[in-house]
């Protein structure tokens, strides 16, 4: 991954190559923005210019010793972190146990969220997480001696899943670390971290894609005429994964859009039996999708109320999304936009504590009965 393979953010890249430039590159830096905004790919990018041996004006040489291994992502003096799931039970995992798949699955496509790593490992039903363990294994690999005699990066992707103990055991290395040592903590939560780990770390905001950007990759790479990128890039506010998801509809976003669109038809139809199988079949699925699937109903609920004020310019749903709305979205109003979205969050903060999604999800559906009248 060079500077040239990320999306966009030219302003994020010139800040990065002056940082190595004028030989001022912050120890710990937390880069932080929304999913698909290409993170990962501009720190992997920043990692391999600060270890290229024969620096260009805009990117990273590409043929000396080091960008070599980082071709592979393999260079000895360049660590990765990030959620992992148990092995065994009882026993931590350590990001290592999944090393080799994770370097191909970032080379394959470098654009991708949790739910996609967790799908590559097989997680089920399980969490993934940073357990403690880890910490003492970023704490050996960082006190052994440069073997390029540059400068050694480790980037922890999704910090925010790191566990109490593990962000903790991390504090004195974050605030003292080894020489010519980065950290590069790449985040979408930025605000869950420890304050402790905040402080100790310089905050880089990294914004969405401009549609133009995202525009011009779906037409030179995904064939795509030029009026249907346009369409697409606007309706993904930024986000690459979300201009993928829509050229590739995914069975999971079908899935979703189906379920919100029953729940819907049910609460207002008050067919409680109907409802109660409709929870029981969103609690058979794993924890992960389930709070993927309340934000997907989150985002549905905000558009839906946008879409009231007749601006198209301001709508980011699919043709099919649009045309239920066309009739739903007059039950989305302001006086219980803010009421249905506050059960959502609460659904969902429910889910993440691992209380019985059966209940959560029914005592939503019921409650959505009393929203929808209030139009």
């Amino acid at each position: 991954m060079f500077f040239k393979d990320v999306i966009g953010q030219e302003e994020a890249k010139q800040r990065l190559i002056a940082e190595v430039k004028e030989g001022r590159i912050p120890h710990a830096q937390l880069i932080c923005g929304p999913e698909g905004t290409g993170k990962l790919p501009l720190a992997i990018a920043y990692a391999r210019y600060i270890c290229c041996e024969n620096r260009g004006e805009h990117d990273a040489c590409g043929v000396c010793p080091s960008c070599t291994k980082f071709n592979k992502l393999a260079h000895p003096d360049f660590h990765f972190v990030f959620p992992v799931i148990k092995k065994k039970a009882g026993k931590d995992t350590v990001c290592d146990d999944f090393i080799s798949e994770w370097r191909q699955f970032v080379m394959n496509n470098p654009y991708f969220n949790l739910n996609h790593w967790l799908k590559e490992m097989g997680a089920e039903n399980q969490q993934a997480q940073i357990f403690v363990k880890e910490s003492d294994e970023i704490m050996r690999k960082l006190s052994l001696k440069s073997s390029q005699g540059g400068y050694k990066v480790m980037i922890i992707w999704l910090p925010e899943k790191m566990n109490v103990e593990c962000s903790n055991k991390l504090l004195k290395l974050l605030e003292e670390p080894p020489v010519q040592t980065v950290f590069l903590l790449v985040s979408e939560e930025p605000d869950a971290l420890l304050q402790t780990i905040q402080s100790r770390t310089q905050r880089f905001n990294i914004h969405g894609i401009d549609e133009a950007e995202i525009a011009q990759v779906l037409q030179s790479k995904y064939g795509l005429q030029a009026q249907d990128a346009n369409d697409i890039a606007h309706r993904s506010e930024g986000n690459f994964l979300k201009a993928l998801e829509t050229i590739h509809l995914s069975e999971e976003n079908k899935l979703f859009f189906e379920l919100f669109v029953s729940l819907m038809r049910l609460s207002y139809q008050r067919k409680i039996r109907d409802m109660k199988r409709w929870s029981e079949g969103v609690a058979s699925m794993g924890r992960e999708r389930q709070k993927n699937f309340l934000t997907y109903c989150q985002r549905m609920i905000r558009e839906n109320f946008i879409f009231n004020f007749h601006r198209r310019d301001l709508v980011y749903m699919s043709n099919e999304e649009q045309n239920f709305s066309t009739r739903f979205a007059p039950f989305v109003n302001e006086r219980n936009v803010m009421g249905i979205m506050n059960e959502l969050s609460e659904a969902q903060q429910h889910i993440e504590q691992n209380v019985n999604a059966k209940m959560v999800f029914f005592d939503f559906s019921l409650k959505m009965i009393v929203l929808l009248v209030q139009k």
